[in-house]
């Protein structure tokens, strides 16, 4: 077994830098997870400073651990915090389950939402796990009324797969095929 990553790579887009997250990160998390229009979907109410707090170490905790986590995404141009996006393994108590898969997920600041953002940041670390799991097909769940993340979920070639509860609340799991699956 090769040891993991300590951080994340560094990777870059037209438009943003992706990068292991930092204790510098802390203030933006936390007022981006502390707003209610970001987590409406996800949790439905805004997280606390400690749960923020708990957040980043957890993805600092997957690069350590699993070689794969979340990566911290800010404008290339101006360096301003967009959000954050990448895999995790989050052990979630879910039938149909996601072990063995990564799970793609995506968070944005508000005043970055519908700038394509999410799609371009993903699209990056998509391909950069396309080089890692060229056999394995990466997840994610989304809550069904949020139509702007599914709209993202179908740019980067993922397909509904069921609809299940999570912790007692409708969500629609999706699935996106290895690499090596995609018919170009």
């Amino acid at each position: 077994m090769t040891t993991p990553p300590a951080n994340a790579p560094r990777l870059e887009t037209e438009r943003l830098v992706l990068s292991a997250h930092a204790l510098a990160d802390f203030d933006d998390c936390a007022r981006m997870w502390g707003d209610s229009v970001v987590t409406r979907y996800i949790g439905g109410r805004p997280f606390t400073v400690e749960e923020v707090w708990a957040r980043l170490h957890r993805y600092v905790g997957h690069w350590s651990l699993l070689g794969f986590g979340y990566w911290a995404a800010r404008e290339k141009a101006s360096g301003r915090f967009v959000g954050e996006l990448g895999f995790a393994d989050f052990h979630r108590e879910l039938t149909p389950s996601f072990e063995g898969k990564p799970e793609a997920g995506w968070v944005l600041a508000p005043w970055a939402h519908g700038h394509g953002y999410a799609t371009e940041g993903m699209r990056a670390a998509l391909a950069w796990g396309d080089a890692r799991w060229s056999t394995t097909p990466t997840v994610c769940m989304i809550a069904p009324e949020n139509a702007a993340s599914i709209h993202v979920a179908a740019k980067c070639g993922y397909r509904e797969a069921t609809r299940t509860l999570y912790k007692s609340h409708p969500t629609v799991l999706f699935e996106r095929p290895p690499q090596s699956d995609i018919v170009r």
